[in-house]
């Protein structure tokens, strides 16, 4: 999906005009992929704009870059102004952010800890990332050829760029054999995710998860609607799942921030079926948290202008 431009994007603490943004071709993210990143999304609710579990994503870039040794050269408050300044500056109401913290320029090779950390946080207008109809119609999938890493070969648990490489071939492949997304397993032909989302399935009333440990992100998508879940007394699992389970379960269902609440119609050529109760109930759900409708989950919900928030009670 391409860039919808904007007029601004805060590069090393200041804002930087969108096509005055630049970095050395030596950079070393760009060779190495030496970088890591979050992806969040602002709603513009009743209230005015907010981004939704801002400080969560920021606390995540923070694991991530110190998994990779990459001394953050912000602090997560600054962040979190930084990401309200490119908001504000761009006159964006709703919008896909983008913070992202890489190895720059000064050094080449494996060991780069003397390199400069770079920061920069970006914002434009991005919609359904599976599509219009993703939401309504759902997707097809389909599972991939190409296997998750694992922890024994990189650092799983952090969002890092390098690590989309296989997320990319996955996808590529997906696309091109006419399919919505890919599907990922890993070694032990556990399912661990989509591309670039959580997965879940449902079966005879119960919700599975793959757990962590099987190579799943730890998705904050994924978090809020195992809270969202819970707090319908829906009942729910974090364990391993096979291959055939998923064409097999009632209800399957993918969630992102890009993505957000995506049932799947069909896995491998097998139709699982239109987008079942418990998927609605958690789409319907999930637009509640984020447009700040849900009292429960109201902490999520960081408003762009402070003196929008509501009053604490």
């Amino acid at each position: 999906m391409a860039i919808q431009e904007v007029q601004y994007l805060w590069l090393n603490g200041r804002l930087v005009p969108w096509h005055e943004a630049a970095v050395h071709p030596l950079t070393h993210a760009l060779h190495y992929g030496s970088g890591v990143f979050e992806g969040m999304r602002c709603y513009d609710t009743e209230r005015g704009p907010a981004a939704f579990r801002l400080t969560d994503h920021l606390r995540r870039l923070q694991r991530s870059a110190k998994l990779y040794y990459l001394d953050m050269p912000f602090e997560l408050e600054e962040l979190r102004r930084a990401v309200f300044e490119v908001i504000t500056a761009n006159g964006l109401r709703s919008c896909y952010v983008r913070p992202l913290v890489y190895r720059g320029y000064g050094e080449m090779g494996l060991v780069p800890l003397a390199a400069p950390v770079d920061c920069l946080v970006a914002a434009w207008p991005w919609d359904a990332y599976l599509g219009g109809e993703a939401a309504t119609r759902g997707i097809r999938a389909r599972v991939s050829s190409y296997r998750c890493l694992d922890d024994s070969s990189i650092a799983r648990t952090a969002k890092a760029s390098g690590h989309y490489l296989n997320s990319m071939l996955a996808k590529i492949e997906a696309v091109n054999g006419g399919y919505d997304e890919a599907i990922v397993v890993n070694a032990h032909g556990h399912v661990t995710e989509g591309s670039a989302e959580n997965i879940f399935m449902v079966r005879d009333g119960v919700v599975a998860t793959p757990p962590l440990s099987d190579g799943a992100l730890e998705g904050l998508t994924r978090d809020t609607v195992l809270r969202l879940l819970r707090l319908e007394g829906i009942p729910v699992e974090q364990r391993s799942i096979g291959r055939s389970e998923l064409i097999v379960a009632d209800e399957v269902f993918l969630t992102g921030t890009a993505a957000e609440v995506v049932p799947v119609r069909e896995v491998d050529d097998r139709e699982i079926g239109d987008p079942g109760p418990i998927t609605l109930l958690m789409q319907a759900r999930y637009r509640d948290a984020v447009f700040g409708r849900d009292p429960k989950l109201a902490d999520f919900v960081e408003f762009v202008t402070p003196e929008a928030a509501p009053p604490s009670s």
